[in-house]
């Protein structure tokens, strides 16, 4: 059995002075609750895992630690693993970079965030403290998961230096869409991403968030994806969305707890003339908390007939009391709860009962207990557990959930009332509305969100993503199975070197180059160019560049060589010290109908572009917005597919390319024409593109064929990237004989 390991930025618990003694107070937080409630329910017979390791920072010294070292293990069932960061730092690391740049960015509050360089660079030195934690002592076998927008570099950390290890990274907070993103300052925003793809599994709680972290990726590091699936580097990472439950039975369950029934029949009891709406929130402005006492207000002036009738039970935890404008929004909404209590109360009334404390688990759920309407309005939320808790808290189905629409528990609760949090007409109304549902609808919308938080609890939310991330563990084991090890090049060396006649052909766009944003700048490397010129120099070997491109480019980047060319595809050949043979005669007439196809579709897709050569028309769309080009590519596929049905022209669907040429003209024609020609006894194929399936399909029990990249394909082989061509090329430059080969007979 593995090891969970589980790495959050503190620890999921306080420690307290009470006399001369320390205790210990359980954090808040639904990171936190969740957690806990899983290892609690999962620790017993059964049981998946032989420990579990909880890493965290604290606020005490390691003399306090040893003081409390035994409490911790006598009441958890996880085992406990400090972090102790010097004050200044941590102080940068957390209220700096953490709370003050990406909590208001990704939380879409832009205006608020700071870039402060001494702030990234204390979260930089933290993140490196923990991994160095982890790595203190983790094993192969161990699952690692690392949570939250604090610890969003350890991941990569981690990865560079245990490339073996099973890492998932899940965030709590929304990851924003890419023009918010995209305002950190360059390097930090593709350090932020490149931390987050170290893991195996990154995981999100909606699927906008999932979306949004696939387009930032695509923009900014340029990766591939398919579907949820990440190709980056040499690896397969998986995204997807998991939406956190709660322990729901430890909820329905306090209803019969005693302590819990007292402690809601003296709230009832206090205001037994009341209905009682009830709040429980963070001191944060992403909760809207004055958008919240301005709906409310507008509830009161609306609905006068109200007043004397209702409670606004408030209660505001504290948080980051450190950073001041924290402090400040503390002041700005006690002044807003001042003058609403002064314009409306009575004698006998005061409309918000107003508390700023922690709540303990029996006093929360008295209030959900209590509450006939829970309002639960932020303006941004990654998940918002409180929502969820109300929910599971009403045995007796009776109660209405307010909620923002702005909330990722909002895609799950959508029999609760939906507002929109800054409008406090709707808020206002939304309250009128519930406290005047009638009974069967309570009951009919909250039965279906028990049943729906029931299904997928907080266990079912910590299994799916552990075996979500086994899945995606084992589809990188079956992906490693095609990409070529250290044996099977040895192999493949050996049987060159002993082969009499040798035939390797080449792809030049995504093989022997990389990719650029214009065609006409993808000119070989000097290294690529004394790599093809010492293969030629054995006469053993027949070079085949074999590519799309026109005979006028391949000739400026590449005539000098000894080799043999194929442009556009097989449409020309041209055999070392020759000239090139058209093979076949095309008439042009059949571009007049295309090409203005491909001008409307570039004019509605910013940064692409229609390539002309002599047998072919191709549509670029590199270098445009990845989720815009991937659409139009669609709409222009089958508007060609319809107009060309019936005719002798094929689309070829290339990487972010659209190629129409006449059909009977492809690489795999081309290159049994070769051989046929060359008749060797080692063949090597390498390509990396649609076009390239045609040479793959027909050397296939001839050749050892290469797929650059990891996409599905009929090449017995793979290699990950293009980085790795030319490395792979040497090792057939170092193995050719210096002395003088023997000539073919």
């Amino acid at each position: 059995m593995s090891r969970l390991i589980i790495v959050s930025n503190r620890l999921p618990f306080s420690v307290e002075k009470s006399g001369g003694d320390f205790i210990l107070r359980q954090s808040s937080g639904g990171l936190v609750s969740a957690l806990k409630s899983y290892l609690e329910k999962t620790s017993g017979e059964g049981k998946k895992f032989r420990e579990h390791i909880w890493i965290g920072s604290v606020d005490f010294s390691p003399q306090i630690w040893k003081k409390v070292k035994d409490k911790t293990i006598k009441t958890s069932n996880f085992r406990v693993e400090p972090i102790y960061i010097e004050p200044d730092v941590y102080d940068s690391y957390y209220n700096g970079f953490s709370n003050s740049t990406l909590w208001p960015l990704f939380h879409y509050f832009p205006f608020l965030a700071e870039y402060d360089k001494e702030y990234y660079e204390s979260y930089i030195q933290v993140n490196f403290l923990f991994a160095e934690k982890i790595l203190s002592f983790a094993k192969k076998d161990d699952i690692i998961w690392v949570h939250d927008y604090q610890l969003m570099l350890v991941p990569q950390i981690l990865r560079k230096k245990r490339p073996d290890l099973t890492i998932g990274f899940f965030l709590h907070i929304p990851f924003p869409s890419y023009e918010i993103f995209r305002l950190l300052p360059t390097s930090w925003k593709a350090s932020v991403l490149q931390g987050m793809l170290g893991a195996d599994l990154i995981g999100f709680h909606t699927h906008d968030y999932v979306q949004h972290f696939i387009q930032s990726a695509k923009m900014i590091l340029r990766v591939d994806s398919q579907f949820n699936t990440i190709q980056y580097g040499k690896r397969l990472i998986k995204t997807e969305l998991f939406p956190i439950g709660i322990d729901y039975e430890k909820f329905q369950d306090a209803n019969a707890n005693e302590d819990v029934l007292k402690l809601k029949d003296l709230v009832v009891e206090k205001l037994k003339y009341s209905k009682i709406i009830f709040s429980v929130d963070r001191l944060d402005y992403s909760k809207g908390l004055m958008f919240r006492l301005q709906g409310f207000e507008e509830f009161l002036e609306t609905f006068p007939e109200w007043r004397e009738k209702v409670i606004f039970a408030l209660n505001i935890v504290p948080s980051r009391d450190a950073i001041p404008a924290y402090y400040k929004r503390k002041r700005d909404i006690e002044e807003k709860i001042s003058t609403i209590n002064g314009k409306f109360s009575t004698f006998h009334w005061q409309p918000i009962n107003y508390r700023y404390n922690h709540l303990s688990f029996n006093e929360l759920s008295a209030f959900y207990k209590a509450a006939d309407v829970a309002l639960i309005t932020p303006l941004r939320d990654g998940m918002n557990l409180v929502a969820k808790e109300f929910v599971a808290s009403r045995t007796e189905r009776t109660g209405v959930l307010i909620l923002s629409e702005l909330t990722g528990a909002a895609n799950e609760l959508n029999e609760a009332l939906l507002v929109n949090p800054t409008d406090s007409s709707e808020v206002a109304k939304a309250i009128n509305d519930a406290l005047t549902m009638p009974l069967h609808e309570q009951i009919e919308r909250m039965s279906m969100m028990q049943e729906r938080l029931k299904q997928y609890d907080v266990v079912r939310w910590v299994n799916d993503f552990l075996d979500q991330l086994d899945n995606i563990k084992q589809m990188q084991e079956k992906t490693s199975v095609r990409l070529l090890t250290s044996r099977q090049i040895k192999k493949i060396l050996h049987d060159f070197e002993i082969a009499s006649r040798r035939c390797i052909l080449l792809d030049y766009d995504g093989t022997l180059t990389p990719f650029t944003n214009i065609p006409s700048k993808a000119e070989p490397s000097a290294e690529v160019l004394a790599v093809l010129d010492k293969l030629c120099s054995d006469e053993r070997n027949e070079i085949v560049i074999i590519s799309g491109r026109d005979t006028e480019t391949l000739d400026k980047w590449l005539g000098h060589l000894p080799a043999h060319m194929v442009a556009e595809h097989g449409a020309f050949i041209k055999r070392k010290n020759s000239d090139w043979d058209q093979q076949s005669t095309v008439l042009p007439e059949w571009k007049d109908q295309i090409r203005p196809i491909l001008q409307l579709f570039t004019t509605r897709c910013a940064g692409s572009f229609v390539e002309e050569k002599r047998n072919t028309l191709t549509w670029h769309y590199r270098n445009t917005n990845p989720d815009l080009g991937f659409i139009r590519s669609r709409e222009l596929l089958n508007s060609l597919q319809q107009l060309t049905v019936n005719t002798s022209l094929q689309i070829i669907d290339g990487n972010k390319v659209l190629e129409i040429r006449m059909t009977g003209i492809d690489k795999g024609i081309t290159a049994t024409k070769l051989i046929n020609m060359f008749r060797p006894d080692f063949i090597l194929c390498m390509g990396d593109d649609t076009t390239d399936e045609d040479m793959f399909r027909t050397l296939e029990q001839m050749a050892v064929t290469i797929k650059v990249g990891n996409t599905a394909s009929s090449a017995k082989y793979n290699l990950m990237s293009q980085e790795e061509v030319l490395p792979f090329l040497k090792q057939f430059v170092t193995s050719i004989k210096t002395e003088k080969p023997h000539a073919y007979s």
